[in-house]
């Protein structure tokens, strides 16, 4: 089938999809977005460690910031698997704003973050099915067993976020041949010229 002018013509004036300005012009504001998300959450797993080794609060105690005053929010299974697949899903719809090594390291951090939402759909299975693995007395994930939980948890937030950094530290600051790949995406970083004087 071969295109006719009209064929060319309309699909030369569609609209691009949601998708592709997420990762084109709106892909810096989505980064943004995402990253106080992440810088979000995993500054509250590091409140919760230093309320835990720099305090000495017991462990139940110690529920970051807000879950000093929203204590459900640490218990909330359903809660931890809700961020865990907004990060997944935020690491894959953004990815193809990413190229080369910057593409590597996000994906990495994708893989990682695949595990980490296998954790805590496997704790949201416990509580929903209302029987606890191992005969636990609280729903417990497989890597669980042998790390506790708190320091388990800030660990994956640590190895999402290295190489989630390291991606878009490449992306912000493209090695050479990297810079532009015809998406659109304005986020690398450009030193402004200098201005020339009259």
């Amino acid at each position: 089938m071969q295109n006719t002018p009209a064929a060319v013509s309309a699909t030369a004036t569609e609209e691009p999809s949601f998708l592709h300005r997420l990762n084109a012009e709106w892909h810096k504001p989505a980064l943004q977005v995402f990253a106080v998300i992440v810088l979000a959450h995993w500054a509250e797993h590091l409140v919760q460690a230093a309320q835990i080794y720099a305090l000495g609060w017991p462990v139940p105690d110690s529920r970051g910031l807000l879950g000093l005053w929203y204590p459900w929010l640490v218990k909330s299974e359903l809660l931890h698997y809700a961020y865990a697949i907004i990060m997944l899903i935020g690491l894959w719809v953004l990815r193809t704003g990413f190229v080369g090594r910057s593409r590597t390291w996000w994906m990495i951090s994708f893989g990682i973050q695949f595990w980490h939402h296998i954790e805590h759909a496997l704790l949201q299975g416990q509580a929903i099915a209302g029987h606890n693995l191992f005969g636990r007395p609280v729903p417990v994930s497989l890597v669980q067993l042998w790390i506790p939980r708190v320091e388990l948890h800030l660990f994956y937030n640590t190895v999402v976020f290295i190489p989630m950094a390291i991606g878009m530290y490449y992306h912000l600051f493209p090695p050479p041949g990297e810079e532009a790949h015809g998406s659109g995406c304005n986020c690398a970083w450009k030193p402004r010229p200098a201005k020339r004087e009259a």
